[in-house]
């Protein structure tokens, strides 16, 4: 560096002039006085070097005819810089990396409490917070090729008629009985199916009134005669809905590892095993007491109304979002279970000698439970003072544990509710009437993006173990 060179950055604080930065092939000429409004930032301590080492200090290569200094740094992330020290704030866009960001703005030495109030929350959010996006992502992620592995299992399956007898017959009632809304016969049989259910549902609410039930001579109550009709025409109709399933399926040995088919064999399992029952019973009058199994066996006739999944997109949905929510569902348990043990013991501290009903810890985990929850039942209320803020508190922070995963949750429902939807546009609009040709509806170059973008993931996740790692990730980008 000449003499001019150095007199001419020194007097830079009393002068208006301008140096050429160049990074990364982004080439940008800034004024000196700009710089000096930070000057303890990288660029700002430049102008306060007097040697040319001090100066490659600072930057990687430096040109004294051109006056430039040049820095091997990512150009996409520097306008980001370039506009600090125009405005004298920083903002982050949401697509950006913040790891990369935080790195980036740390080797022009600015500190993160310049970024701006609109931009701070997000940020400090995702880097103090890696995990929840995470989680986010990860869900995503396993939703998108769920869809896409259930679409490939549905062709597979439908490919597998080509080679049984009938095939072509077999698949189109295998499509109408499992895909509503295929054709006009799967919509006839949906309908009345679902009839059917919402008949036997309302059938046994009905049993339960006093105008509709018979008292024999030995005071035992019975089902009314006309219920009982509907009730073995419901039987008959799912035995046969689901004996039908079976006879069409493409694969026997999978069939009941689909959970709606278990809930069609769930449905009419009490009835058959209560008929055996009371079949022993009669035969056997010492085994009397199977008939209390006989009475809860026909309570559970009530769980027929998950037999409405197979014909509503919303219920599969939902229980899609319960399986992929474990994580959000385990942390809302596991706040109540720590509110539950801290308000309970501290209502059993303060109420155990003057309530009878808050005298154990157990009978405080009750209390807890529905104050946290806010049913608030009424059986077991404190009666001091202290014991009344304690409530108050216990309900409070019950509101506040159970809204905290709720909005995660509802995200997580909408996501896959639209995700169900193209996946059952994506079944029927399917035609095998020639037989199973090819695969329309998968883009099979997606499907492999999607497993690389896992794997990718995965390993990006690996490569922020260390700071020397991280730095090599950056420079790739």
């Amino acid at each position: 560096m000449t003499g001019q060179s150095l007199r001419a950055l020194s007097e830079a604080n009393f002068e208006d002039n301008e140096i050429s930065i160049n990074v990364g092939g982004f080439k940008k000429k800034m004024r000196s006085n700009t710089l000096l409004r930070f000057p303890e930032t990288r660029l700002g301590k430049l102008l306060s070097c007097h040697s040319k080492e001090s100066i490659l200090e600072l930057c990687d290569d430096y040109d004294d005819t051109k006056n430039e200094f040049y820095f091997d740094r990512n150009p996409e992330l520097f306008p980001y810089v370039l506009h600090f020290y125009n405005t004298g704030k920083l903002h982050v866009m949401g697509e950006l990396c913040v790891f990369s960001f935080s790195q980036e703005i740390e080797y022009w030495g600015i500190n993160e409490f310049f970024i701006d109030s609109c931009c701070s929350y997000s940020y400090h959010g995702r880097k103090m917070e890696p995990d929840q996006e995470k989680w986010e992502e990860q869900s995503d992620q396993e939703s998108t090729t769920s869809s896409f592995d259930e679409i490939l299992a549905f062709y597979s399956d439908a490919s597998k008629f080509d080679k049984q007898p009938f095939g072509n017959i077999r698949r189109q009632l295998w499509l109408a009985l499992d895909n509503p809304g295929y054709s006009v016969l799967s919509r006839i049989f949906s309908v009345l199916s679902i009839v059917v259910v919402l008949g036997s549902i309302v059938t046994m609410c009905l049993n339960s009134l006093p105008d509709f039930q018979i008292v024999d001579s030995n005071g035992n109550t019975e089902e009314d005669p006309r219920f009982e009709i509907v009730e073995h025409f419901g039987i008959a109709w799912f035995t046969f809905e689901l004996v039908a399933r079976f006879a069409v399926a493409p694969d026997f040995l999978k069939f009941f590892k689909h959970a709606l088919n278990l809930i069609d064999l769930m449905s009419i399992l009490p009835f058959y095993i209560t008929l055996i029952v009371n079949l022993v019973v009669e035969s056997s009058p010492t085994l009397a007491n199977l008939g209390r199994v006989a009475q809860v066996l026909r309570l559970m006739r009530i769980f027929r109304i998950l037999k409405l999944a197979r014909h509503s997109t919303g219920l599969r949905s939902l229980g899609a979002t319960l399986k992929y929510s474990y994580r959000e569902v385990g942390l809302l348990l596991l706040y109540l279970s720590v509110g539950i043990s801290i308000f309970s013991v501290v209502a059993y501290t303060i109420e155990k000698e003057e309530n009878e009903g808050l005298a154990t810890i157990p009978a405080c985990w009750w209390w807890a439970t529905v104050s946290m929850t806010t049913v608030g039942y009424g059986d077991v209320v404190p009666g001091s003072t202290a014991g009344k803020l304690t409530a108050s508190a216990c309900i409070l922070a019950g509101i506040l544990v159970v809204v905290l995963p709720i909005t995660l949750i509802f995200n997580k429902f909408s996501h896959f509710y639209r995700r169900q939807k193209q996946l059952e546009s994506a079944m029927r609009s399917c035609d095998f009437g020639d037989g199973m040709k090819e695969v329309p509806s998968v883009n099979l170059r997606d499907y492999y993006a999607y497993k690389v973008k896992s794997l990718m993931a995965s390993l990006t996740n690996m490569s922020r173990s260390t700071p020397s790692e991280l730095s090599l990730n950056d420079s790739l980008h």
